[in-house]
């Protein structure tokens, strides 16, 4: 057996090892496809019914990937130049997959990302993409309307945009004053935090031009299947177009 063989033997046992204790029956993850008997806790402060053991997407990225299949044409068979900013680990592979030469990885310090990209001066003309999707990380940047016309510039006329941060407040609140990791933490609830969204965060979106459609989980399926999924915690969808 060779090393490169060796190595990914050695990561697949650990992984069924890992995920040993939650094998069974109950619950669901769409991402995978898997069933467990529960999802892990996860974050901090610690949310039961977060993590799927199998693949680790948490609640968000499980309603995600429904409605990526359920309610987008993202995967009707037609080519989408698709733009995926700080790629997660659950979806990258999968989308690559589906999407082939279209699928492009972005970040700003990401080393796995295909390219490295600024999200307040991208470097790709207008109208450069069908498709584009930037997970939790608009609460990360202090000129966040910035990024927003970007992301709004280099999307087609006839493209469309799932932009998600955590809503955490009532009306969104930031201070771009406070650079210390654990004031941030204390006021921000995350270290690299520099505001928390509230549901206005809709209005950001409509100053770039966008045309927001806001979905929650709860929207779209019976509360047993939420359960099911573990999507009680999966925040809200925004999805834009032009």
């Amino acid at each position: 057996m060779n090393e490169s063989v060796l190595f990914v033997w050695l990561k697949r046992m650990k992984r069924f090892l890992y995920a040993l204790p939650y094998y069974g029956t109950g619950k669901w993850c769409p991402v995978c496809e898997t069933e467990s008997r529960r999802f892990r806790s996860f974050g901090s402060p610690s949310r039961t019914e977060a993590q799927c053991a199998h693949c680790d997407a948490l609640e968000r990225h499980r309603f995600l990937w429904l409605y990526f299949f359920e309610k987008t044409d993202l995967f009707d068979g037609n080519k989408k130049k698709t733009l995926h900013l700080a790629p997660e680990l659950c979806f990258e592979d999968r989308l690559r997959e589906r999407l082939g030469s279209c699928y492009l990885t972005a970040d700003l310090e990401n080393p796995r990302a295909m390219v490295k990209v600024d999200v307040t001066d991208i470097q790709y003309p207008d109208q450069s993409f069908d498709v584009i999707y930037c997970g939790h990380v608009l609460e990360h940047v202090p000129d966040d309307r910035r990024a927003i016309r970007e992301f709004y510039r280099i999307l087609k006329k006839d493209g469309w945009a799932i932009l998600t941060v955590p809503i955490t407040a009532k009306v969104t609140f930031e201070d771009l004053s406070i650079i210390d990791p654990h004031e941030r933490l204390k006021v921000f609830g995350h270290e690299g935090h520099v505001r928390r969204y509230g549901i206005d965060y809709v209005d950001r979106l409509s100053e770039a031009g966008f045309k927001t459609l806001t979905v929650k989980a709860s929207d779209l399926y019976e509360a047993e299947d939420v359960v099911r999924m573990g999507l009680s915690a999966a925040g809200e969808i925004f999805y834009c177009t032009k």
